[in-house]
């Protein structure tokens, strides 16, 4: 924290302070009383505090995920409410998280999603550029060992590792094209093999 951050939450605690002395001085009559709806009061702000603290564990438990049929060859994943597919594919044995991306033609990651599949940064070579919405990036491109996704399994996968800044790695159509089916209906994302 600043010295600005020490000195607003100095300011708040007194006027704080301030309002519960001047509370308890107009309610000193029923202070019993008075003392109840505080406590009550102090709760609801409590339990609102957790609740915006949790949200982000909240809401990866009640946002849909992606569902594996086996036995039918297929993977279905709902549609998430800002309107994007996400699948979480395994990459040399680590989970990494995709935005599917069909107007992507490559399998680009974030130099971080690299470093987790087993990519190390120093080892990368960024000659190759891609256009992007951002404009012009550089990219390394990279064969992966193994990509999996469900039951199924890919080896020696082409990717690219984006040096740009880019907050997740993006599932373009040359690994989707890998599927004999890939449909959007309903609000699902439908891959078969």
């Amino acid at each position: 924290m600043t010295a600005m951050d020490y000195g607003n939450l100095a300011y708040l605690v007194l006027l704080g302070a301030a309002v519960v002395f001047w509370f308890f001085m107009q309610n000193r009559q029923g202070l019993n009383r008075t003392l109840q709806y505080a406590a009550a009061w102090g709760l609801i702000f409590l339990g609102v505090i957790a609740a915006v603290g949790l949200w982000g564990d909240i809401r990866q438990t009640v946002q849909p995920q992606q569902m594996v049929l086996s036995e039918a060859g297929r993977i279905e994943v709902p549609q998430a409410p800002d309107g994007h597919y996400y699948l979480t594919l395994d990459l040399n044995g680590a989970p990494v998280p995709f935005v599917v991306d069909t107007g992507a033609s490559g399998m680009v990651l974030t130099r971080r999603d690299a470093e987790r599949a087993g990519l190390s940064d120093a080892d990368l070579i960024y000659f190759s550029e891609a256009m992007t919405a951002n404009g012009l990036v550089r990219t390394a491109p990279v064969r992966l060992d193994s990509v999996s996704l469900g039951p199924f399994e890919d080896r020696g996968v082409r990717a690219f590792v984006n040096e740009g800044e880019m907050t997740r790695s993006l599932l373009g159509m040359d690994y989707l094209s890998r599927f004999a089916r890939l449909e959007i209906a309903g609000g699902r994302l439908i891959l078969e093999r």
